[in-house]
């Protein structure tokens, strides 16, 4: 229906090299590489950098990949809306969340909406804010969930507002700063600590908490964004984290953990569902959306 090479070129930008890309549509690497050549030529400007790790979508190449990807997403809603099923609400609902850890916050608004419309397929892709971000521009997901203070430097993605996460400071239960009887961002600035991610909101404001005292950030954070690790890091060691309030407030919790009381020191911090600004989202997105609306409050 559509000329193969939009195909080709979206999936490279997808996959991040010509041989997955190639694996993914089912052709050699050469017609992939020819095909890409062939493509650059004809719009008069390279659509990837070439590197000796893969390849990168260039400046120029951005826009293109995203109006083909989504030529292809249209031709097969179409396919869809058309086919003996007529079900709009069929097929894959690519979901991008940054960080990783906030998947605990879509088991709601997933199971809501695989009881509302069965024919829904879900995948998850979670990542750091900048990989995610770069996936929905190329149309690798559909939609992203995330902080609010991250997506919103950025004017290619239109945001709705969920309600904010609510956290607190953890460490280990016999942590000397629990000792303390007023705990100040110069005690905090003494150890280390554990992020899911260096991007905001979060991020700027713990390495703020060791710049305040002149502390170099670096050598005090760890970036690790799978929680079952944080919690082994911080159970084993005087590192602290973040986590939130339902966990913190969870019998598994008490065991082996106890909450930081530093007033402010982490404030909430809303999150938002993200989608390309000038792209209408398909009926699965909106429903997505509208699911954790009603979920996350």
């Amino acid at each position: 229906m559509l000329d193969p090479r939009l195909n080709h070129a979206v999936a490279s930008a997808r996959h991040g090299s010509f041989t997955a890309a190639a694996r993914a549509v089912g052709v050699t690497q050469s017609a992939i590489t020819k095909s890409i050549g062939e493509l650059e030529r004809e719009i008069g400007c390279l659509i990837f950098h070439r590197t000796t790790r893969g390849i990168m979508v260039t400046e120029e190449g951005r826009d293109f990949i995203e109006r083909a990807a989504r030529l292809l997403d249209d031709a097969r809603q179409l396919l869809r809306e058309r086919s003996s099923t007529g079900d709009p609400f069929s097929g894959m609902l690519r979901i991008g969340v940054c960080p990783t850890s906030l998947e605990w916050q879509l088991s709601e608004p997933i199971t809501t909406l695989l009881a509302r419309h069965p024919s829904i397929r879900f995948e998850l892709s979670g990542s750091s804010f900048e990989r995610v971000a770069q996936q929905l521009r190329t149309g690798s997901v559909d939609v992203a969930i995330g902080f609010e203070d991250a997506f919103s430097e950025h004017p290619d993605f239109k945001r709705e507002a969920l309600a904010p996460l609510q956290t607190v400071m953890f460490a280990r239960k016999d942590h000397p700063i629990l000792s303390l009887e007023t705990i100040t961002s110069a005690d905090l600035a003494r150890y280390e600590f554990v992020a899911p991610s260096d991007s905001r909101p979060y991020g700027s404001r713990i390495r703020e908490i060791y710049e305040r005292h002149g502390v170099d950030a670096q050598h005090f954070i760890h970036i690790v964004d799978f929680f079952p690790v944080v919690k082994r890091i911080v159970a084993n060691s005087n590192s602290m984290s973040m986590a939130a309030v339902e966990y913190a407030n969870s019998p598994a919790f008490a065991k082996r953990f106890a909450v930081v009381p530093v007033v402010n020191s982490l404030p909430p911090a809303a999150l938002c569902c993200a989608v390309r600004a000038r792209w209408e989202p398909k009926p699965a997105v909106r429903a997505f959306i509208r699911a954790c609306r009603l979920s996350l409050t």
